[in-house]
């Protein structure tokens, strides 16, 4: 294992994970990490296949909900396998090429969740604040179409960050001090004057494709409050709310603890390396894993499809018994 090289001479990367954690602790550490990820492949499967099958949710809300369930799969599939390998085989090595790759699907699927949520946003705005309008702007095509420019959109910014960094020399270590290859782990190990202005282009992307939808996403959802508390009728209010809860849920899970973190180290608040490597799996891979219930649990109509399946199959499953005895 090379741990530091010349300009040409970097032709992988080694995954450090937690600088902090003691082997003896690296076989739970996999463990957990993997019931992490297969909670997130079981969870979001499970949304989109049930989506699919079942034809009543094929509606715009719940499409949007399996463009959510994809971002949130892939990004899992992205980045767990690596970090497991290492905790589980020792595996910490990953290519020169396959950083990068990696670096470009974590940004981007974070981009694309960002302007999914827009999306998500424009569509409780536009069902709340001009209902009678709702049928006629929102359809499952229109939906389609916005998911679509959502997953376009960051494509080329993103590809603007890859090919900036690839041009970058690199003559630092090779020691990526993070569990997957990200932006700033991999431009530190750079060399260079432009290595900053590579960084600062990078931040300026990420501002737009956080900040621009997060401002849209506060007016849509303090548009529909108001709408919600200048209604009369309690029981109407309780029930038009009900239907934002679940997408105030996965927008808080998602921007929450990314303006904590921002916010912290803007004040000067500083983390260990362990704590901060922390806080960065948690706001990626938490909302990843919790979506799912969120959907389930707290959005009624998937809620009691989902009841209604299981009572029927259960009373199938009633049926064979009696009428093999």
């Amino acid at each position: 294992m090379v741990l530091s090289s010349n300009i040409t001479g970097i032709h992988n990367f080694f995954i450090l994970g937690f600088p902090g954690l003691s082997p003896s602790y690296y076989s739970p550490a996999s463990a957990v990490l993997f019931l992490v990820y297969l909670a997130i492949l079981v969870g979001n499967i499970f949304i989109l296949v049930f989506v699919i099958y079942e034809k009543s949710l094929q509606k715009p809300t719940y499409l949007v909900f399996c463009h959510l369930a994809l971002t949130d799969l892939s990004f899992g599939t992205v980045t767990l396998p690596q970090i497991i390998s290492k905790y589980w085989f020792g595996n910490s090595i990953i290519s020169f090429y396959g950083c990068f790759t990696q670096m470009f699907f974590v940004h981007y699927l974070g981009s694309v969740m960002s302007f999914l949520l827009l999306v998500m946003a424009l569509d409780r705005f536009i069902a709340i604040c001009v209902p009678l309008r709702y049928p006629v702007l929102i359809t499952n095509n229109i939906i389609f179409a916005l998911c679509g420019s959502a997953w376009f959109l960051p494509l080329p910014l993103m590809m603007i960050i890859i090919f900036q960094a690839l041009s970058l020399p690199y003559c630092q270590s090779n020691i990526i001090t993070q569990c997957y290859c990200d932006h700033i782990s991999i431009t530190n190990q750079a060399c260079g004057n432009d290595r900053k202005i590579a960084q600062i282009v990078a931040l300026c992307i990420a501002m737009f494709c956080l900040l621009v939808p997060l401002a849209f996403i506060l007016i849509s959802y303090v548009s529909v409050i108001i709408v919600i508390l200048k209604m009369s009728n309690s029981a109407g209010r309780s029930r038009i709310l009900a239907t934002c809860t679940p997408q105030i849920f996965i927008t808080c899970l998602f921007y929450l603890p990314r303006c904590f973190v921002y916010i912290a180290n803007t004040i000067g608040f500083s983390f260990s390396v362990d704590v901060r490597i922390l806080l960065i799996l948690l706001y990626s891979l938490l909302p990843a894993a919790v979506n799912p219930i969120i959907y389930c649990f707290k959005t009624q109509e998937i809620k009691h499809t989902l009841m209604k399946r299981i009572k029927v199959a259960k009373i199938g499953i009633e049926l064979k018994i009696w009428t093999s005895h």
